[in-house]
C-alpha cells in the first residue's frame, strides 16, 4: 500500500476529512460550501463566492424610480455550485442553498434618467461595489421567515465579516408574496427559471 493511501486511510479513521468533503451531497459529486455561523448564531460572510455560479444582475437605478429605489444597485446574484447541480437535477433548491447578492454601483450618470454614454453607447454600467446581501435556505432555522434567512453584510464597503438574519417584515415579505419559486426571484434569472419544478422533469 502506498505511502498517499496509507495517509488517506489515516485521515478517515482520526475524522480529519474537511468540511467540504463531509458536505458531499448524496444527490450529486460535487463537495457544498455549507453555510458558517457564529457561536452566537452570525452568518460568517461566504468565502469565495466568485468562483461560484452567476445568475444574473437586475437594476433598479434611483433615476428611474424617483431618486428613492431601495436597491438602486446592480445586483450580481451568484449561487453556491453545489446546491445549484442539486437545484438542476430536482428542481428544488436544498437544504443549505445559499445565494450571494453582490452590490455595485452604477457609473456616474450623465443623463437625467441616470443614464451614461460609452463607447458601447447610452446606458448604465457597472461601478464601485458597495456591499452585500447572502440568502441562506434553512428549513428549521429560518422557519419564522418561509425557511430563508436574508443577511444585510453592510450596504457600503468594506462589507462585514458576519451578519445577524434581517426580520420577517424586512425582506422576506417581500419574497414571499411575489418570488416565483420557493421564495426565490427565479423570473429574473434564465438559468434558475428554466429549470423544470419538482414533478415536471417528464413535460
Amino acid at each position: 500500500m502506498s505511502r498517499r493511501i496509507l495517509t488517506i486511510a489515516a485521515a478517515i479513521a482520526t475524522g480529519t476529512l474537511s468540511v467540504a468533503a463531509l458536505a458531499q451531497s448524496p444527490d450529486s459529486a460535487r463537495p457544498r460550501y455549507l453555510p458558517e455561523y457564529t457561536p452566537s448564531g452570525e452568518l460568517v460572510l461566504p468565502k469565495g463566492y466568485r468562483d461560484w455560479v452567476y445568475v444574473g444582475s437586475p437594476l433598479t437605478p434611483n433615476a428611474l424610480n424617483d431618486g428613492k429605489a431601495n436597491f438602486p444597485e446592480f445586483h450580481n446574484v451568484y449561487i453556491e455550485p453545489g446546491s445549484f447541480a442539486i437545484y438542476k437535477k430536482t428542481g428544488v433548491f436544498p437544504e443549505g442553498t445559499i445565494f450571494y447578492k453582490e452590490l455595485q454601483l452604477t457609473q456616474k450618470q450623465e443623463n437625467p434618467d441616470g443614464s451614461r454614454t460609452e463607447p458601447s453607447g447610452r446606458g448604465y454600467f457597472p461601478g464601485a461595489l458597495n456591499g452585500a446581501d447572502v440568502t441562506v435556505k434553512d428549513s428549521k432555522r429560518f422557519a419564522a421567515s418561509h425557511g430563508w434567512g436574508y443577511f444585510n453584510f453592510h450596504h457600503y464597503e468594506p462589507k462585514a465579516p458576519t451578519a445577524t438574519v434581517r426580520p420577517k417584515a424586512e425582506c422576506a415579505y417581500c419574497h414571499i408574496a411575489s418570488a416565483k419559486r420557493d421564495d426565490v426571484w427565479t423570473q429574473f434569472y434564465r438559468v434558475l427559471d428554466e429549470v423544470p419544478p419538482q414533478g415536471d422533469k417528464a413535460k
